[in-house]
């Protein structure tokens, strides 16, 4: 630690069993690269927290689970945020900056179900509950037979209402699952190419004031690979003009110096999808080029 930096990092986060877990596992990595710092976790209400009955799609207001970290932050009350990268709108904050996109745990989505079944043989009239978007559109073209209902509450209370025969499937974050160490008897899981997941799945943001002396800390847990396939998702998202609740999926894989970005798009019914490779270095570019070929289909 340098003289400027503090000897206690204040920690915002939001409060909910996967957010505290999450948080916990990038406090891990913080304290491992920087020995002898302490960290201070602050739990903050979001307006996400506050309304738990609101259609995740209907008409919120940006960044409905990172706005109130975001101001804590601003104000000085907390040094370092922790968000799910997804939910973070891809407008910069000013006089805030991503210090460090840790390593990106599983990207993919799984639909776990009450009894064994295969996706190829999910019956007509399976209820999926998601309040996604873009994991509907990406069920109902594979399968179209199935029917979708929105569902709202935090991972272990869903699954709860899915052993409890509310639904017969619900899709959710692999991720989540793999960092509150739940495991279900029956999980699908829902890859390429047909279920891209949300731009950032599975990856985490640690936000800071920019030109503090915590920036040089949460710096070290940063991940080149994962920072730049998320910033092509990300790119990505921006240019088809989505938040984080659009029907769009993307995904970025890293070899070497080399990016690899595939994106789809759901409008009218139907989906526009595209892939491109390009170099590490800019992955803004690749999300930019991404977006044309897709944009491009609508008129051909």
């Amino acid at each position: 630690m340098t003289s400027s930096s503090p000897a206690t990092v204040r920690v915002g986060a939001r409060g909910s069993s996967l957010s505290l877990a999450q948080t916990s596992w990038l406090l891990e990595q913080l304290r491992d690269a920087n020995p002898g710092l302490q960290t201070q976790l602050i739990v903050i209400k979001t307006h996400g927290d506050n309304d738990q009955t609101s259609p995740l799609d209907m008409l919120w207001p940006p960044g409905g689970f990172v706005k109130e970290i975001e101001k804590a932050l601003l104000e000085g009350q907390i040094d370092l945020a922790v968000h799910s990268l997804k939910d973070l709108p891809t407008e910069a904050v000013p006089g805030l900056l991503l210090a460090a996109i840790p390593r990106r745990a599983a990207a993919e989505d799984v639909l776990l179900t009450r009894k064994a079944v295969s996706l190829e043989a999910l019956p007509r009239g399976f209820v999926v509950a998601t309040s996604s978007p873009r994991r509907a559109h990406q069920l109902k073209t594979r399968c179209p037979q199935v029917e979708t209902v929105p569902v709202r509450g935090n991972v272990p209370t869903r699954i709860r209402k899915l052993n409890a025969g509310e639904y017969d499937g619900i899709i959710l974050a692999a991720a989540g699952l793999e960092r509150l160490s739940i495991r279900h008897p029956h999980t699908i899981t829902l890859g390429p190419p047909d279920f891209l997941p949300a731009p950032g799945q599975g990856a985490l943001a640690a936000q800071t004031r920019e030109g503090d002396g915590v920036v040089p800390l949460v710096a070290r847990i940063d991940d080149r690979d994962t920072r730049a396939a998320v910033a092509a998702e990300r790119a990505f998202l921006g240019a088809c003009g989505g938040g984080c609740h659009s029907a769009l999926g993307a995904l970025g894989t890293v070899r070497g110096n080399e990016l690899t970005l595939r994106g789809q798009l759901f409008e009218g019914g139907g989906v526009l999808s595209g892939e491109v490779t390009g170099l590490v270095h800019a992955p803004e570019d690749l999300g930019r080029a991404l977006a044309r070929i897709v944009f491009g289909q609508r008129r051909s």
